[in-house]
């Protein structure tokens, strides 16, 4: 099979059983008349999102509420991780007018706080990066009151671009971890731990007004003080906020669910993680990188504000 073409990245893997997802995990179908009028928003301005691609289990939630966090470079990555829904394969054609069309859509439904993800681009020799900011910038021309977080690849050998996504001054710069290093082997094969942590140390490095984010997915089969250590590793780089997560199997051809972790350990881990020294911390079975990012976005602003008032 020609492994350029579209298609889902597992296909030669073999099935995984799936657990059954235990009561705490589970979430109501999307109905709400807000949520298909977001979905219509989004068909029309010929946009993806990360909530559908990804198979989000809050899509229903935050699109009854508008949010939505919007996919760019097209729908098709680079990459193979054992633990995403993206399609991969041959990628699609840079789209010129996604940047402006985004914009126009977050200003059509009137976003306070937009999150911008993609998938991996290692065919461009940016990266991507160059449309990360011009995204960026049409936001701000067209719904200039709305607050912008990316959550961006790991830019792999291409670290130099970085500095072009900086410079377009994103409010928050998010890159995700996802698992500890022992496991990036098998649900991470395409990145490099440390390169992940040195994106966001540099981003910090260049722009220390940015609050920079990252989260893993726990329940892949880390062990607790594997991410006790992680939770290091992200404050010897400066990161503000941390977010931790049940990992769900997107189907039997992906890494399976080791485990379930418990409603009681993930506030352990929220405990552990405030003490290390995180502005804020987001610990739960249905926690993801923009679950509830608007009202997040208002408490760092909050928590920064009270640590520069303790040191005056």
């Amino acid at each position: 099979m020609d492994t350029l073409t579209r298609q889902p990245h597992h296909v030669s893997k073999p099935d995984s059983p799936r657990q059954p997802k235990p009561d705490w995990i589970r979430v109501k179908a999307p109905t709400s008349p807000e949520y298909h009028e977001s979905r219509r928003i989004v068909r029309d301005h010929k946009l993806n999102t990360v909530c559908e691609e990804a198979a989000c289990p809050n899509i229903g939630e935050c699109w009854a509420k508008k949010h939505a966090t919007f996919m760019i470079l097209g729908s098709v990555c680079t990459r193979a991780c054992a633990f995403c829904n993206v399609a991969t394969g041959r990628p699609d054609l840079l789209d010129p007018h996604e940047p402006e069309n985004v914009g126009k859509a977050v200003a059509k439904m009137g976003l306070q706080h937009v999150v911008i993800t993609s998938v991996d681009r290692d065919d461009l020799e940016d990266g991507g990066a160059g449309h990360f900011a011009a995204t960026i910038r049409a936001i701000r021309s067209l719904a200039p009151g709305t607050t912008i977080e990316i959550l961006t690849p790991d830019f792999l050998r291409k670290e130099k671009y970085i500095e072009v996504v900086v410079a377009a001054r994103p409010d928050v710069y998010n890159h995700n971890l996802e698992t500890v290093p022992r496991l990036y082997t098998s649900v991470r094969p395409g990145a490099r731990y440390f390169n992940s942590l040195r994106l966001l140390d540099q981003v910090k490095k260049q722009d220390p007004t940015i609050f920079t984010k990252s989260g893993i997915m726990v329940g892949l089969g880390e062990q607790k003080d594997e991410v006790y250590q992680v939770m290091d590793d992200l404050r010897s780089a400066d990161v503000d906020f941390l977010t931790i997560g049940q990992y769900l199997q997107p189907t039997p051809k992906h890494h399976p669910v080791e485990r379930f972790i418990t409603p009681d350990e993930f506030k352990g881990y929220a405990k552990m993680a405030s003490g290390k020294g995180f502005l804020l911390v987001s610990s739960s079975p249905l926690t993801r990188s923009s679950y509830h990012a608007d009202s997040d976005f208002a408490k760092l602003r909050g928590e920064r504000e009270k640590m520069l008032a303790r040191r005056v």
